[in-house]
């Protein structure tokens, strides 16, 4: 299962590393029932779909946390998701989808969205994915698995404003890591900046998604 590759570590599929984020966020659900964390940090409710043909990031920190926010029927929700955090990234051919169901007269819309084309990659600083699964292949340089995820100092840092997460919980760490055949869904992305070269966005009615 594990090699090493050009001084680094190498998973034929991401979803291994994310198993102990796994269990993390599970420790975090129970610390959430006895009011242990903050819950102010809310997301939409509907996850979104993202494929690339590669991500290069430097300044890896990946940590467990909760999301809240409300289903599109106004209820509230929770999900556990592993924070992927990168000071530096570049992506790939990269393409995000959302699909909103049972509109009115339409049915269900997606939004498509795609960039980084080419030779001009995605580009973006101090990078945030709430990931709920992703599939990948993965090397990693220098990893440190098992720290505290306050202490977790290769990456930008916690997102903090609130964010549901427990600074003493499982966090893992990387000088840099490259991923490609990306898939995955994700309920919130956030980044200081995000340059997509070759945007292309449209609305489609049906559903239409990245994979």
């Amino acid at each position: 299962m594990e090699s090493q590759v050009r001084g680094g570590t190498r998973w034929k599929r991401f979803a291994v590393v994310m198993v102990p984020s796994v269990a993390a966020t599970a420790a975090i659900g129970v610390a959430l029932a006895q009011g242990a964390l903050a819950a102010s940090f809310s997301v939409s409710g509907q996850s979104f779909k993202v494929t690339a043909d590669k991500l290069v990031g430097t300044g890896f920190a990946q940590y467990g946390a909760l999301d809240t926010g409300y289903t599109l029927d106004g209820q509230k929700t929770a999900h556990p998701v592993a924070v992927s955090s990168f000071k530096k990234a570049s992506i790939n051919n990269m393409c995000q989808s959302v699909v909103t169901p049972d509109i009115p007269l339409l049915g269900s819309v997606s939004l498509v969205l795609k960039a980084g084309g080419g030779d001009k990659p995605v580009e973006a600083d101090n990078l945030y994915i709430d990931v709920a699964d992703l599939n990948a292949d993965a090397t990693f340089n220098n990893i440190d698995i098992g720290v505290a995820a306050k202490d977790a100092n290769k990456g930008p840092g916690m997102k903090g404003n609130g964010e549901q997460a427990n600074p003493y919980g499982f966090a893992q760490q990387a000088d840099s890591a490259t991923l490609t055949g990306v898939k995955q869904t994700a309920w919130a992305t956030t980044a200081g900046t995000f340059k997509l070269s070759g945007l292309k966005m449209s609305l489609k009615t049906g559903t239409h998604e990245c994979y």
